[in-house]
């Protein structure tokens, strides 16, 4: 992954824990938000083993038991539930392709188990967004639900325009820049990439705040500097949006994309990045970044920190720079605000095998999509060097 604008707010796999600490940068990459342990990860550390002494002989210390069942539900409870499970399972394993393991023999609830550990084993080798799955047991039966998710990576998928705006005033870069004001016209218009100068997005509040903090703060060397910075955030963000808002841009795509000849590496980058973009446009039309958000209800009683999670519109936009003292103090202020939540929304995709229609929801758009996103705030972010 190249600079996206990267900042880790930690992995994200198995047991949700809390949140973020400082921003990283990573030069020449996509930065993300540094944390200890955001999301859903399992520790690579393991508590060490007690073991008996190596010469003991009871080698009955070497034997493993299965924990012996306690539960109330009758023995007709636990059929049914057993017959709904494998019923359900036959339904994932087709869906997915995948030739499950035959664990009837084993008892009840061990074969159970058993069938879920070979399922989860199974299908995170053949779905790279493979998150986890369930079973859920109603009043009226037992079904199992899958979910797929799209791993961010906890990065901030800020896409800079200034580098764009140089380029369109670079004799050299002329077409190049062209050819990603196609690429960046697409993800304003298609996919609904936030732009930072319009006030409902998030980042539009960010430098708000920051504008407000400059105008009240004392008086001191870098203080018309930082109002520069300001200035062209606002002045070269409006007219960037105007070119971006031309569809005209998408109707010359093709043609800019044919006619465009790559001389060098960064030509290259730039051709092999509108490719990718011209394919999503014409596979996806109407796809938004934000097709398969997913919903929370929010809890009108609970307003504990470490509850809400960071949406979507938060980590994906346009911005004015990543580089800078503008970006780094931005940087901090999202940094620290992100601090407080408990979770990162992502692309996420649920199912459930209970014998009615199954979603055919995938995340294959996203997919190329982030990867998308990826390449193009590195070559932005690179411009300044490998462009001239």
């Amino acid at each position: 992954m190249n600079y996206a604008t990267q900042h880790y707010i930690g992995n994200y796999q198995h047991t949700r824990t809390e949140t973020a600490t400082a921003i990283t940068p990573t030069v020449g990459r996509v930065r993300k938000l540094d944390a200890k342990t955001k999301g859903r990860k399992r520790s690579a550390e393991r508590q060490a083993e007690v073991r008996t002494d190596s010469h003991a002989t009871d080698g009955i210390l070497k034997c493993t038991f299965l924990p012996k069942l306690k539960t109330a539900q009758s023995i007709q409870a636990c059929e049914k539930t057993e017959r709904d499970f494998y019923k359900s399972l036959s339904r994932l394993t087709e869906h997915y392709g995948i030739e499950p393991m035959q664990t009837q023999e084993f008892g009840f609830p061990y074969n159970i188990v058993l069938g879920m550990w070979d399922m989860e084993t199974k299908a995170k080798r053949t779905n790279i967004n493979w998150d986890s799955f369930r079973l859920v047991q109603d009043t009226k039966k037992a079904f199992l639900e899958s979910e797929e998710r799209y791993n961010t990576g906890t990065t901030l998928y800020y896409i800079p325009i200034m580098p764009l705006f140089q380029m369109l005033h670079d004799k050299e870069r002329k077409y190049n820049a062209q050819l990603l004001i196609s690429v960046c016209s697409y993800l304003y218009h298609i996919p609904d990439v936030p732009y930072y100068r319009q006030q409902d997005s998030y980042l539009y509040w960010q430098y708000e705040t920051h504008k407000d903090w400059v105008e009240q703060d004392e008086e001191t060397d870098e203080t018309e500097t930082y109002r520069n910075e300001l200035r062209n955030a606002e002045y070269i963000g409006d007219r960037i949006e105007q070119k971006l808002f031309n569809r005209s841009n998408l109707t010359v795509f093709e043609q800019r994309l044919n006619r465009f000849k790559s001389r060098d590496t960064f030509d290259h980058g730039c051709w092999q990045i509108a490719c990718n973009a011209f394919s999503l446009y014409k596979e996806y039309p109407n796809e938004s970044v934000f097709r398969n958000a997913p919903m929370h209800e929010q809890d009108p009683y609970n307003d504990d920190y470490g509850n809400e999670a960071i949406t979507m519109q938060k980590y994906i936009s346009f911005i004015a720079d990543t580089k800078g003292w503008l970006y780094e103090s931005l940087s901090d202020c999202i940094n620290n605000e992100f601090n407080e939540y408990g979770t990162m929304e992502e692309p996420t995709v649920s199912k459930s095998f209970d014998g009615s229609r199954i979603t055919q929801g995938d995340l294959h758009f996203e997919n190329r999509l982030f990867a998308l996103l990826d390449d193009l705030c590195t070559l932005l972010y690179d411009y300044k060097t490998t462009g001239k």
